[in-house]
C-alpha cells in the first residue's frame, strides 16, 4: 500500500519539491540580506547616529516583503487541503480503483489509513520546511518590530502554519471521502478551511488565556501615540494604544479619576477650543487639553511571554480537529463506503 500510495502521489510530491526548493532559495537569499541590514542597523546605532530613524529604514526595507511572504504562505495549507488532500480519496472514489485495491486483501481502514499517513507526512515535512525558513529569514525583523501577535504573522511563524496544514490536508480528504468528486471537494475544502481560518483567530484566539488589564494614565504622550481619538457611535474612545511586544485585545473609553466615562461635551471642548499652547505630535493642543482632565484608559492584552502558550495552544486545537476527521474518516470507509 505504501508503495501504491507514492506511485499515486508522486507528481504531486515532485511539484511540491520543486516549489520548496523555489521558496528555499528565495528565503535563504533574503534572510541573509536582512541579517546584512540587521548589522548596518545596529553599526549606525552604535555610532551615535539616529537609532529611532535607522530603526524605521530597516524595519521599512524588509518589513513589507515580510509581509506580503507570510500572506503568500497562509495559502499553502490551503493549497495543500486542495491539491493533496481533496484528491486523494476523491479521484479513486470517482473512477472506481478502490475496489480494485480492496479485492486483493486490503482492507478498507488499512488502504484509508495509509494514504492518510502517507500523503500526511508529505505535509508535515513541506509545510514545516517553509515555516521553518521563513521564521529563521524574519527573526531579526520580529524581534524588533514587536508585532508577532499580529494575525498575518502569527499564522506564518513557528509551529502554527504545520499544524493548520495537518488539518486543511485531513479536512480535504474527509471531504473528498464524503463527497466523492474530486472537483467538489477540493472547493469545498478551500471554502471550510477559509472559514476555519477566520473563525479561529478572531472568536477563538482571544479566549485561549484571559488577557493582562492594565489602566494606563492618559498623558499627553499617551493620547499622541493614539491612531485615533472619539466615535462615532456616542462616547469618547482611544484606538490604536500599544503595549511593546504585547498584543493589545481591547481599550475602554477614556474615564475620568473616578472610573467613569467622560463626558461627551468635556471631550468635544478639547476638540473646539483647546488651548493654544503650541504642542505638537498627533493631536497637539487637544492632547493637552484632555492631559489636564486626568483620564486613563485599561488596557486589555496578552504580553509578549505567552506568544508561545498561543502557539501551542492554537497548534492543538488543530490538530484535536484534524485527529476528529481522521477518526471519522476511518469509520465512515469502514461502514459507509462501497
Amino acid at each position: 500500500m505504501t508503495w501504491l500510495t507514492w506511485r499515486q502521489f508522486r507528481v504531486q510530491a515532485l511539484a511540491g519539491l520543486a516549489g520548496l526548493a523555489l521558496l528555499a532559495a528565495y528565503l535563504v537569499h533574503l534572510g541573509l540580506a536582512i541579517r546584512g541590514g540587521d548589522d548596518a542597523y545596529r553599526s549606525r546605532c552604535g555610532a551615535g547616529g539616529d537609532c529611532a530613524r535607522a530603526l524605521a529604514q530597516y524595519l521599512g526595507d524588509y518589513q513589507n516583503t515580510l509581509l506580503y511572504l507570510a500572506g503568500l504562505l497562509a495559502l499553502v495549507p490551503a493549497l495543500l487541503g486542495m491539491f493533496w488532500g481533496a484528491p486523494l480519496v476523491a479521484r479513486e472514489l470517482e473512477t472506481g480503483t478502490h475496489r480494485l485495491v480492496w479485492n486483493q486483501s486490503v482492507t478498507r481502514t488499512r488502504w484509508f489509513t495509509v494514504k492518510l499517513l502517507a500523503v500526511g507526512v508529505a505535509t508535515i515535512a513541506v509545510s514545516g520546511m517553509a515555516s521553518l525558513l521563513l521564521t529563521w529569514a524574519a527573526s531579526p525583523v520580529d524581534r524588533l518590530a514587536g508585532d508577532r501577535f499580529s494575525t498575518i504573522v502569527f499564522g506564518a511563524r513557528n509551529v502554527a502554519p504545520v499544524a493548520y496544514a495537518v488539518l486543511a490536508f485531513t479536512l480535504g480528504t474527509v471531504v473528498g471521502l464524503l463527497v466523492r468528486r474530486t472537483l467538489p471537494a477540493m472547493a469545498l475544502t478551500v471554502l471550510v478551511f477559509t472559514v476555519v481560518q477566520f473563525v479561529v483567530p478572531n472568536v477563538v484566539r482571544p479566549h485561549l488565556m484571559p488577557p493582562v488589564t492594565v489602566s494606563r494614565p492618559m498623558t499627553a504622550d499617551a493620547i499622541n501615540e493614539a491612531r485615533g481619538l472619539g466615535s462615532i457611535t456616542g462616547g469618547p474612545v482611544v484606538k490604536g494604544l500599544t503595549v511593546p511586544g504585547a498584543w493589545v485585545s481591547g481599550t475602554s473609553e477614556l474615564r475620568t479619576a473616578d472610573g467613569r466615562p467622560l463626558a461627551q461635551d468635556r471631550f468635544d471642548h478639547c476638540f473646539r477650543d483647546p488651548p493654544r499652547t503650541g504642542a505638537t505630535g498627533t493631536f497637539g493642543d487637544t492632547a493637552v487639553c484632555l492631559a489636564r482632565l486626568d483620564l486613563h484608559v485599561v488596557l486589555s492584552y496578552q504580553p509578549d511571554r505567552r506568544y508561545w502558550a498561543f502557539q501551542w495552544l492554537e497548534s492543538a486545537i488543530y490538530l484535536a480537529l484534524a485527529a476528529l476527521l481522521a477518526g471519522y474518516g476511518r469509520w465512515h470507509v469502514r461502514r459507509r463506503v462501497s
